[in-house]
């Protein structure tokens, strides 16, 4: 009796694009464009600024997406931009502390003001928007209430290393935010507390009932939202030398909630790469740059920009429907194939 054999698969030989290829696509849409439309986009001095914006427009999207992959929001980082940097230059200035000591201890005010955000977040079950909304208001008071809405002018020249030093004539902030970015995404693929909170964004219920610390990721990632604030903080501070109280309340929050939603992470957490938001925080700093770049009235950016964001809400609500494979349910999975 003939035995048939079984029919062979061939494997499948089609080209994934990475996730984040439309983004990217979009961003190079618009370098282009920019070069077409004003010679003044693509010269060496505008391309420092939109490098030195775009840093920390940058590290708030980069704090933000943590938040986001939670399922949450911060609305404080921009106000906590704003506090950092008039600390700083109290700190240095009136205290007398040497500058880097003086920075350690802003990062650290700076994940402090975040945590505070997840523990009562955690504790209170109040809204993240709530939680959040009202930190802003504290954090923008503090510098206005220690300077009475004065700056405060640094004059230990060391501090200027942060936001106007080079590396083979590129910003170092750009440098700190590449590295903070590639940190960022190792620490969110290769770590079990990376995919926890995934696992939290995805469905919190389930990531509870897979033995997931939801408390101990809530308070973590708005830690780090706030660090990633501070960091912003610290570059405004040195590249002017100056604690500015007004520093990071402008369209610096909406840059951060939109560059990351643009870059695929979702609203509704759970779904999205660091990768993804620095793309997307880079292409609305660009955006940014081009309109002030042509002259376009001051009044139009916020039109703009909140038309991406709305655009990109739409498009990742239409999205999360479809959603078909998410970390949580990866996690539990194996949770219960092993029995624990």
């Amino acid at each position: 009796m003939a035995v048939l054999a079984e029919p062979t698969q061939t494997p499948d030989k089609r080209i994934r694009l990475p996730a984040e290829s439309g983004i990217a696509f979009v961003l190079l849409v618009v370098l282009i464009s920019g070069a077409l439309a004003s010679p003044n986009f693509f010269t060496m001095s505008n391309l420092l600024i939109l490098l030195l914006n775009g840093a920390v427009i940058g590290f708030l999207c980069l704090g933000q997406s943590f938040v986001l992959f939670t399922g949450g929001i911060d609305l404080s980082c921009g106000s906590i931009v704003a506090m950092t940097c008039v600390l700083a230059a109290v700190l240095i200035q009136t205290v007398g502390l040497p500058w880097p000591l003086a920075c350690i201890i802003v990062l650290g005010i700076g994940a402090l003001a975040g945590a505070v955000n997840g523990l009562i977040i955690d504790r209170t079950g109040v809204p993240p928007f709530i939680v959040t909304f009202a930190m802003m208001g504290v954090a923008a008071s503090i510098p206005q209430i220690i300077t009475g809405a004065e700056s405060i002018r640094v004059l230990q020249l060391g501090y200027r290393m942060i936001g106007q030093s080079r590396i083979l004539g590129i910003p170092f902030p750009v440098i700190a935010l590449a590295i903070a970015t590639a940190v960022a995404a190792l620490f969110l693929r290769r770590t079990i507390t990376g995919t926890h909170i995934f696992a939290v964004g995805g469905n919190a219920d389930a990531a509870r009932l897979a033995g997931v610390n939801i408390s101990r990721i809530t308070v973590l990632v708005y830690a780090i939202s706030g660090f990633c604030g501070a960091c912003g903080g610290l570059i405004y501070g040195s590249r002017l030398m100056t604690g500015y109280p007004t520093a990071g309340r402008g369209d610096e929050l909406f840059f951060s909630i939109a560059g990351a939603v643009v870059g695929g992470v979702s609203l509704f957490g759970g779904t999205g790469s660091i990768y993804g938001a620095m793309i997307g925080a880079t292409l609305i700093a660009t955006i940014s740059n081009l309109m002030n770049v042509l002259n376009v009235n001051a009044y139009w950016q916020p039109l703009v920009i909140g038309v991406i964001i709305l655009v990109g809400v739409t498009f990742d609500t239409m999205r999360s429907s479809r959603r078909l494979s998410l970390p949580w349910k990866r996690l539990l999975k194996r949770k219960i194939s092993t029995g624990s």
